[in-house]
């Protein structure tokens, strides 16, 4: 198990998406979590939450809401900016946040949780796929910034990873999807909570300081690259 004694660590929307996996694996980890359940989208929440949660080791951004799944030439403005103000608006004011303390501190790592769709093309998902490429860009520009001082910024690109915003329970349970896990992963399954988990928990760790500006994707296989 990866040693994260004496690492305070804050994941943001802790409830949702990979928030609960997260807290429990870090938790276990040795590390001591803050768990935020806000959605950030205020300009100003990003600076009072890291000025409230004191100095920080590791930041997991962890943000999500449920994917529209509108026909391209349907989308409007209210969805796209609904779902930009919730994944991408609150990355940039929680690294500008977060960097001066870490810097202080001699280094920290950024943990952005994201998406395999800004990797590999899906229907009726135009929307959200832009918003997790915003993120992925962001991530490789700025982790190649921030690393002469020490701070690794990376990301995990993940998609069909068993999680209660994406895969809760009623879909998992449909046949359909079942059938569709079958055809389209390449592992047969969904990736379990605490197999992701763990590789951002080995992230926050001293021992992965080699890594700059990445994506990783985490699929079972359905994106590679």
């Amino acid at each position: 198990m990866v040693n994260l004694s004496g690492k305070r660590i804050l994941v943001t929307q802790a409830k949702d998406f990979m928030g609960p996996a997260l807290c429990q694996a870090l938790a276990q980890c040795g590390a001591e979590v803050i768990a935020d359940e806000r959605l950030l989208t205020a300009p100003h929440d990003a600076q009072a939450l890291i000025d409230t949660a004191g100095p920080l080791d590791a930041l997991v951004i962890n943000l999500a809401l449920p994917a529209p799944s509108t026909p391209v030439t349907q989308i409007d403005e209210d969805e796209w900016r609904q779902v930009f103000e919730v994944m991408v608006d609150p990355l940039p004011r929680l690294v500008r946040a977060v960097v001066p303390g870490m810097k202080a501190r001699g280094g920290g790592k950024i943990i952005v949780m994201g998406s395999a769709s800004a990797l590999r093309g899906m229907k009726r998902a135009a929307t959200y796929s832009a918003a997790r490429g915003a993120q992925l860009a962001y991530v490789q520009a700025a982790g190649v910034e921030l690393a002469p001082d020490n701070i690794q910024l990376n990301a995990v690109a993940q998609n069909f990873v068993d999680n209660p915003t994406y895969f809760p329970a009623e879909v998992q349970a449909n046949p359909r999807f079942q059938e569709r896990l079958k055809r389209e992963v390449p592992l047969g399954r969904l990736v379990k909570a605490e197999e992701d988990a763990s590789f951002v928990a080995y992230l926050c760790s001293d021992a992965a300081s080699c890594f700059v500006g990445q994506a990783f994707p985490m699929s079972g296989g359905w994106a590679v690259r």
